[in-house]
């Protein structure tokens, strides 16, 4: 069975420190012992491993860029990336709850929280004890996600008094925080007057709905929410009181950038399995390894993959290097949406062909490359679709960014 760490051991690959290519290497067989076992379960059962997730915390995989002080392991963010793909190499449903935790929520927080709410939520959820979960996409409100919120929230006394609804909720269904976009003013425009508020699952009015059954990433929990008369304390507002689209943005470029490691992962994972098929399986007399098409397939996927792969490595160069202000907007907003739509594109090719060199065992439902195959088409829908990132990109150049 390929890890693929023997190629950070080769040359620093990229430029990776020893650090880094000791972390990759001890996350990789952990993984490997933890989580690629429960895979099969996970997508036959809808199931979420939650000891496991306890367990990878406590051995320091969560928090990754939270500073020690409040439980955290303060690796910028390439380091983290590194930690993500390998992670998603391994068990790629794992990893896209542990990302909406590890980074859409616990760094959101730590970047844009007051200290009280660093003090009160990080190291619960550093340790794995809390689950977070983004709150934003609503029924008719995709790709417009600002601009068509109705989830609204009123400031009475010290709480604010949230009625909405939320759909596609990764973790929805498990969290004990979910950060929450909601609209506090419509005197501001379509796309401004939102606000974040920390959510706590706990809370009288908060509920959630139905559990959704999806295609791929099953075992990775999603869901419907619903805000009833929701109070929630006003101590929880992040960052100021109608600027929420500003973290949105910024937080949006760190999330596009860290997902792309879940297309690289599970790619690197599809090319391996495609080689050892490729080699095993025997048509004609020979190994199909030996046919020039299927050459040429697996070049052109090792191709795709690191094209895409080195792209993404270069941004989350970028943002570990980059300050607060620099995200939402400008070359970092245009490199982010580049480096998914990119990682999402290869990924998507790579599967295809990993399940055609597979053939007729690729289509059954219950082989590795099947469920791999299933979870990549949401990445090029989640995080704003290949459409809005191709306009992000199209603008910023234009712009002159």
């Amino acid at each position: 069975m390929r890890t693929g760490i023997g190629e950070y051991r080769s040359g620093k690959q990229f430029g990776l420190t020893e650090e880094q290519i000791e972390i990759c290497a001890h996350a990789s067989e952990l993984f490997k012992e933890k989580l690629y076992p429960l895979q099969q379960k996970m997508d036959d059962e809808d199931w979420w491993p939650e000891e496991a997730f306890r367990e990878i915390a406590g051995m320091g995989y969560l928090g990754t860029t939270i500073p020690p002080e409040y439980g955290g392991q303060g690796l910028d963010y390439l380091t983290a990336g590194l930690i993500c793909e390998t992670m998603a190499y391994w068990n790629p449903t794992f990893a896209f709850s542990w990302l909406n935790s590890d980074n859409l929520v616990i760094d959101n927080i730590y970047r844009n929280g007051t200290e009280e709410q660093r003090e009160r939520f990080l190291p619960a959820m550093c340790r794995g004890e809390m689950i977070g979960a983004l709150g934003m996409t609503e029924p008719g409100a995709g790709s417009d996600a600002l601009g068509s919120m109705k989830t609204n929230a009123v400031k009475e006394g010290d709480s604010y008094i949230v009625n909405g609804s939320k759909i596609y909720i990764t973790n929805g269904p498990i969290a004990d925080v979910v950060l929450t976009y909601v609209r506090t003013s419509r005197d501001m425009g379509r796309s401004k007057g939102i606000s974040a508020l920390l959510v706590e699952t706990d809370q009288p009015g908060f509920r959630v709905g139905r559990k959704l059954d999806k295609m791929g990433f099953r075992g990775s929990p999603t869901g419907e929410l619903f805000y009833d008369d929701c109070h929630v304390p006003t101590a929880n507002l992040v960052g100021e009181e109608n600027q929420g689209h500003i973290i949105m943005h910024s937080g949006l470029d760190l999330e596009r950038v860290m997902s792309a490691m879940l297309c690289i992962g599970p790619a690197r994972r599809a090319l391996d399995l495609a080689i050892d098929h490729a080699n095993l399986r025997e048509q004609f007399g020979r190994p199909i390894a030996s046919f020039q098409m299927i050459q040429s397939k697996i070049a052109e996927m090792y191709i795709a993959l690191e094209t895409a792969r080195t792209f993404v490595y270069r941004v989350l160069d970028v943002c570990s290097k980059a300050q607060e202000e620099e995200y939402g907007r400008g070359h970092i907003h245009m490199l982010a949406s580049a480096a998914l739509f990119q990682a999402a594109k290869a990924g998507t090719f790579i599967m295809d062909e990993a399940v055609q060199i597979h053939g007729g065992s690729g289509y059954m439902r219950d082989t590795e490359i099947n469920r791999l195959y299933r979870t990549t088409k949401v990445m090029e829908i989640g995080a704003g679709s290949q459409e809005i990132r191709r306009i992000i990109v199209a603008s910023g150049l234009l712009k002159g960014h």
